[in-house]
Order: C-alpha cells, then sequence, then structure tokens
C-alpha cells in the first residue's frame, strides 16, 4: 500500500478513486478504462505539478519517506557480487554502516552506506540509520582496504546524525566521526558519495568528505534537522510548531538545488516524478550512471592528486567571489 505525504492529498483521492473504480472494471459490466484514463492523466498532471515546486520542509518530508529506496535497495539492484565485512576490529559491528566490496557494472569498487530499515523491525535493527563509532571505525577499515587493493570508495549517505547515545559518546563518537572524516580527504583512492536520503550533521560529512559529492533531487543535506534547529533558535519543535521547521528549512537552504548553487555538491541526479520511491529501478538505474561516469572522472588521477583535489574542493567552499 502507497503512503502519501501531507501534501500528496489530492493525488491520494484521485489515485484511490482510480483504485476502486480499476476493482469494479468487468464486474459489473460497465467499461470503466475512459474515465480511469481521464482520472489517470490528472493524477499524473497534479503530482508533477506537485513535485515542481516542492518547498524545502516538504522535499525534507520526501528525503524521509518510508518507501524511499535504501542501502539495501541498491545493493539488490546496483551491484553484483556484495560480499558484506563486519566489525571494527576494536568493540563490535554497527548495523547502521554496511559495507563491502562489490562489482558495479563490471568495476570492483568498496561500497559502504547508511542503511536505516524498510520496517520496523529493520529499523531498531539499523538503529535508523544512526551509526555508533563503530560504524564510522569499520569504514575506515574498509576504505583502508579499498586503498590497498586500489578499489574506488562509493558511499551512499541517508542518516539524520550520528547516534548521540550515551555508550556511542563513552566510545568516543566524536573522535570516531573526526577520524573518519579525515580518512575520506586523506584517502588515496577515489571517492565518490551519493546523498541518497537525509544527510545529516557530521554523522553525513564522515562519509561524504569526497572528491566527487552528488545528491538525489529531493534528498537533503545539513548541518543539523528543521527540527533541531528550530528547537535551538525558537524553542519549538515541529510537534508543537512545525512552521518553525518549515521556517527553519527555508533558512538553511538544505535542497540539492540550493547546495549546487553553494557549491558544497558537484551534480544533481534528477528522480522519477512523484519521488525515488515512486520509480526504484529508474532510481537506481540513474543513480549507477551518475556514479560510473564520476568514477571515470577520477580514474586517471594518482593517490596524490586525488588527495589534493579533495583538499583544493573543500577549502574552496563559501570562498566564491573572494580574492
Amino acid at each position: 500500500m502507497r503512503t502519501y505525504l501531507d501534501f500528496e492529498k489530492p493525488i491520494a483521492e484521485l489515485e484511490g478513486r482510480i483504485a476502486d473504480l480499476r476493482q469494479m472494471d468487468g464486474e459489473t459490466g460497465v467499461n470503466v478504462a475512459e474515465e480511469i484514463e481521464k482520472l489517470q492523466g490528472k493524477a499524473d498532471s497534479l503530482l508533477a505539478d506537485a513535485y515542481s515546486k516542492l518547498s524545502r520542509w516538504q522535499k525534507a518530508q520526501v528525503a524521509r519517506h518510508a518507501s524511499r529506496p535504501h542501502f539495501a535497495d541498491y545493493v539488490s539492484q546496483l551491484v553484483d557480487d556484495f560480499t558484506p565485512l563486519a566489525g571494527d576490529r576494536a568493540f563490535g559491528e554497527d548495523s547502521a554502516i554496511l559495507g563491502g566490496p562489490a562489482r558495479l557494472r563490471g568495476r570492483s569498487v568498496m561500497l559502504i552506506g547508511h542503511e536505516k530499515g524498510s520496517d520496523t523491525a529493520g529499523r531498531v535493527e539499523h538503529n535508523f540509520g544512526m551509526a555508533r563509532p563503530e560504524g564510522y571505525r569499520k569504514a575506515m577499515r574498509l576504505m583502508d582496504m579499498a586503498e590497498r587493493f586500489d578499489m574506488p570508495v562509493v558511499t551512499l549517505v541517508d542518516t539524520p546524525g550520528a547516534y548521540p547515545g550515551r555508550g556511542a559518546e563513552e566510545r568516543g563518537q566524536a573522535e570516531a566521526i573526526a577520524s573518519c572524516t579525515e580518512k575520506c580527504l586523506g584517502l588515496h583512492a577515489p571517492l565518490v558519495s551519493v546523498i541518497v536520503g537525509e544527510g545529516g550533521s557530521g554523522g553525513a560529512v564522515a562519509l561524504a568528505a569526497a572528491n566527487k559529492v552528488l545528491m538525489l533531487e529531493h534528498s537533503v543535506y545539513s548541518v543539523i534537522s528543521p527540527e533541531g534547529c528550530a528547537s535551538i533558535l525558537w524553542k519549538d519543535a515541529a510537534g508543537k510548531g512545525e512552521n518553525k521547521a518549515q521556517d527553519a528549512a527555508e533558512a538553511m537552504r538544505i535542497s540539492a538545488q540550493d547546495l549546487l548553487e553553494l557549491g558544497v555538491i558537484d551534480s544533481i541526479i534528477p528522480e522519477p516524478v512523484g519521488g525515488a520511491h515512486r520509480d526504484v529501478r529508474l532510481t537506481v538505474e540513474r543513480l549507477g550512471d551518475a556514479v560510473e561516469s564520476a568514477i571515470r572522472e577520477l580514474e586517471h588521477l594518482s593517490p596524490d592528486e586525488l588527495k589534493q583535489q579533495r583538499r583544493d574542493k573543500f577549502l574552496a567552499i563559501g570562498r566564491t567571489g573572494l580574492a
């Protein structure tokens, strides 16, 4: 059953009527194909119109959609021979960050990413994509392996942020995030990152300090969630004053389009009309094309050139127009 967001209610009503008519078709002896076609055209038009002018807050809602493709979907549809590797060789396993070697269209890569889970049990198992220190240390271990075997690293980012629990802090959460960010910046292998849903705070940056940073069209990337920002600035989280979260989303400029304009990311991957969850297969195909193209742009660079390119890229952010 399809899940609709608040701003999709008119579309939900039309698609509900279409579903009812399709169920009636053939049962009553009345041909309703013409009416179905008419309603479908209207629903498609409403959907295209709604998604052509999403606010930043609405984009945040789309980025969090329960049916949006997650890491497991990309593993099953984008790569072959994925071999998941577990553990940080220091404390234990973290299931919010998954990774291992795989073949992307015939090329060996190290694939690493956040997994939120696709149902209640899965979300609990993967801690809603919020990694603990061992997750970031596992990612560093896999990056070291990629370096040794001369494999490009591809990271898929989808997290509201790193896990802020007491145990995580006691095991060095801040240090793990900083070290993982440093590992990305110093990596002597091509590194391509894609923000596929939410890119939240240091928990996202730790896997996204890359040579090429891409974003799906309706994903978001910010230093804090809109709700968190509203809570800090206006002492008003989303539950009591959702408008404040909307105001925060607008003020922070969290959309892919904003971040491309600001020079924080390198390119945007178009999503199907209605968001990635409406056509997962097409989304995966487009993401694969973009990642493959990015790797090809980087593979001619030497290890030192890759590291320098990454350094120059991030030092240049925010300096547009300066002498």
